[in-house]
C-alpha cells in the first residue's frame, strides 16, 4: 500500500525522510547503472512502491523545509532583520520574500481553521502578522 505525504510526514522528521529518500535515490541510480531488476543482489530496481514511497518522500522533504524555511524567517525579522536583508538571503526580492511569508502565515490560519489544532492558531496568527509588517520595513 502506498503512504501519502501526509502519512509520511507524521512518521518522519526533515532528517529521517531525507535519509530514507536519499537511501532510495541512491539505490534507484545504481540500478540504472548496473541495469539491475528486482530480486537482483547487486543493485535492484526499484519497486513500484519503493517509487512511490520516494515520490511522496520529496513532497514531504520539500514541506518541512519549507516550514523550517519560514521559521528562519521569522526568526530574522525578531533579530531585526529587514525585508531587503531576507530577501537577499534567500536570493529573492524584499517584496517576494514578504509575499511568500505573509501566504505561509494565511496558509498557517486556513489550516488551523480547518483541523483545529495544526497551523497557527489565531493568536500566533496575529503576532506573526505584526513581526512580519509590511515589505518595506
Amino acid at each position: 500500500m502506498t503512504a501519502s505525504p501526509d502519512e509520511l510526514e507524521r512518521e518522519h522528521t526533515l532528517s529521517t525522510a531525507t535519509t530514507r529518500y536519499d537511501e532510495l535515490r541512491m539505490r534507484d541510480a545504481l540500478a540504472a547503472v548496473a541495469g539491475g531488476t528486482p530480486g537482483d543482489d547487486v543493485a535492484p530496481a526499484l519497486s513500484r512502491d519503493e517509487a512511490l514511497e520516494m515520490l511522496a518522500l520529496s513532497e514531504v522533504v520539500i514541506r518541512k523545509a519549507g516550514y523550517g524555511r519560514q521559521a528562519m524567517v521569522r526568526a530574522a525579522r525578531g533579530a531585526g532583520a529587514s525585508w531587503t536583508q531576507i530577501g537577499t538571503a534567500l536570493g529573492s526580492s524584499k517584496q517576494a520574500a514578504w509575499e511568500a511569508h505573509t501566504r505561509w502565515i494565511e496558509e498557517q490560519a486556513r489550516q488551523h481553521d480547518r483541523t483545529g489544532y495544526e497551523g497557527l492558531a489565531p493568536d500566533a496568527v496575529a503576532e506573526a502578522r505584526d513581526l512580519a509588517g509590511e515589505a518595506d520595513s
